[in-house]
């Protein structure tokens, strides 16, 4: 699990973190789950791959993670030369294995985003 605090991994059973020292019984009344990993997006891969899907051809899918200047190079592929579909699919694979990141490098794993 992640420290709540300063988000360095710790392990399942320490209570306070040998970090920061922050008490993390407190994230375990509150959040039952691991803390979230702060090296992943939180960005939905499911809705990143169903944009890629249906609407890969205009960069949907890259506005919606952030990257805004490769997908107004996707929409000009797409109307001047048809290459954003081809781009689109190789996204949409790289989506599906797990290797797409956002604006800021962070992989998008997670199949449902919650925060």
């Amino acid at each position: 699990m992640f420290c709540k605090k300063c988000g360095k991994e710790i392990t399942d059973d320490t209570r306070f973190c040998p970090f920061c020292g922050t008490d993390q019984l407190i994230s375990v009344i509150h959040n039952s789950s691991n803390a979230r990993n702060p090296n992943v997006s939180n960005k939905s891969r499911t809705v990143a791959a169903l944009l890629a899907f249906f609407l890969g051809a205009l960069g949907i899918h890259r506005f919606y993670v952030g990257k805004t200047g490769t997908a107004v190079l996707q929409i000009l592929l797409s109307c001047c030369f048809g290459l954003g579909y081809v781009w689109a699919l190789i996204d949409l694979v790289v989506i599906l294995c797990g290797n797409f990141t956002d604006k800021d490098g962070l992989l998008i794993t997670d199949w449902d985003a919650k925060y």
